[in-house]
């Protein structure tokens, strides 16, 4: 008998049809004899739809109402999802963060885990029962609702595992596994048995959205067995561990790109020790997080230098580069949207010479600028127009050897909750 985390995502649980279709799979778990516990995100565009009234009746609602009405979504779920077990004759509890002992920081949007006691999940489990519990949310120590942020029931799933030491986690999307890319970018794109953790963040944190990157971070701080499957068909999954076989001559395992970025440009800065501290600092101090940076060349005493941020904190990085203007002077700031980042990773990489240069080669004979570069040991990432995003990543993925002669399975709308 086995101790099986189950998630599933708005689009598996968004009908009635498809609540029956997994009431039926978590059947089959039990049925075998396994202990199951299965997390569940909104269904469909009900979060969305949430937050369009909200807007209606106020432009900037209070983080603590939100935070209370968007965790109605997820409860909607785990008792329809509970009814519908009940109805094929099986034993279920449903359970919201909180019942299942989920205790977050006291941060409202974008909580953290910071314990967990799941000692009702326990005692469901002992008695029989299936345990359904509310993704994206827990409660404070004071008892008030929070939600965990965009991608909080990958998370939930994740962290209950660890906490119960269950034997495997799977998550359920709409495609069958782990991609080379978006298989809805490159209908040829190869279907990965296996991909380390580190792989895993490094395209969840660059773009890929199967996975959200504290869902991975957790599983790998916690060494959870973490598969992502299919809720549409039966076909074996993506196992993500600590390590993983690589194959023969492919030192790339993935290719990430993400639309969420603009650039930022302070020219004319006078080149003096500090003035780095001095921006960055100023940025970090108000919740703005840099990625991409780029100094050019001094003249006279002057230079210029670029960084990228998300295109949400565009407005308000600017707002604070210009606030600190008196401390940093500057000739002037400029910015620039409609860009994507695109990323190859893979662990191989670090070992193989030529892999950047294969990089940029693919994109020059697209006729393609880049813009900017940022490398590690394991990806390598460049800023280019958005509007190149889908002949760059194809060229790529066929540059790297990564195309196969079957197509991509894509069951749904992808679920990013």
């Amino acid at each position: 008998m086995s101790l099986i985390v189950m998630k599933f995502g708005g689009s598996s649980v968004g009908s009635t049809e498809r609540m029956q279709r997994v009431a039926r799979r978590i059947a089959d778990y039990k049925e075998a004899g396994h202990k199951v516990v299965v997390v569940v995100s909104a269904m469909g565009d009900t979060t969305d739809d949430l937050i369009d009234q909200s807007k209606l009746l106020n432009a900037n609602p209070p983080a603590r109402e939100m935070d209370m009405l968007l965790t109605v979504g997820e409860q909607i779920s785990i008792a329809l999802l509970s009814m519908a077990i009940d109805a094929i004759g099986l034993k279920s509890k449903s359970f919201t963060g909180w019942q299942a002992g989920i205790t977050t920081e006291a941060v409202h949007g974008k909580a953290r885990i910071s314990d967990i006691q799941p000692d009702r999940i326990f005692a469901a489990l002992d008695s029989g029962y299936a345990a359904i519990v509310a993704g994206f949310q827990g409660a404070t120590e004071d008892g008030d609702i929070t939600t965990l942020g965009r991608g909080g029931s990958d998370t939930t799933a994740v962290a209950l595992a660890a906490a119960l030491k269950a034997d495997v986690c799977e998550i359920y999307t709409d495609v069958d596994g782990i991609y080379s890319t978006d298989p809805r970018v490159v209908k040829c794109a190869r279907k990965l048995d296996e991909i380390t953790y580190d792989e895993m963040l490094e395209l969840a944190n660059l773009g890929a959205a199967v996975l959200h990157p504290r869902a991975v971070e957790y599983a790998k701080n916690y060494n959870v067995n973490l598969v992502v499957r299919s809720s549409f068909t039966q076909n074996e999954g993506t196992s993500v561990k600590e390590e993983a076989v690589m194959e023969q001559g492919n030192a790339v395992r993935g290719i990430a790109f993400d639309k969420n970025v603009a650039r930022i440009s302070i020219l004319g800065v006078e080149d003096i020790p500090g003035v780095l501290a001095k921006v960055f600092g100023a940025l970090a101090s108000n919740g703005v997080d840099v990625d991409i940076i780029v100094q050019s060349g001094t003249q006279d005493g002057k230079a210029d230098f670029a960084f990228t941020v998300t295109l949400t904190d565009k407005d308000r990085a600017i707002g604070i580069v210009e606030r600190i203007r008196a401390e940093v002077p500057y000739r002037e700031v400029t910015s620039e949207e409609n860009l994507v980042k695109v990323s190859i990773v893979g662990a191989g990489m670090v070992s193989n010479p030529g892999v950047a240069a294969k990089m940029f080669a693919a994109i020059y004979e697209q006729g393609i600028s880049i813009k900017l570069v940022t490398t590690s040991e394991i990806r390598l990432s460049v800023v280019i127009g958005a509007e190149h995003t889908q002949d760059v990543v194809r060229a790529l993925h066929t540059a790297y050897g990564l195309d196969t002669a079957e197509q991509a399975f894509v069951g749904g709308p992808q679920d990013r909750r």
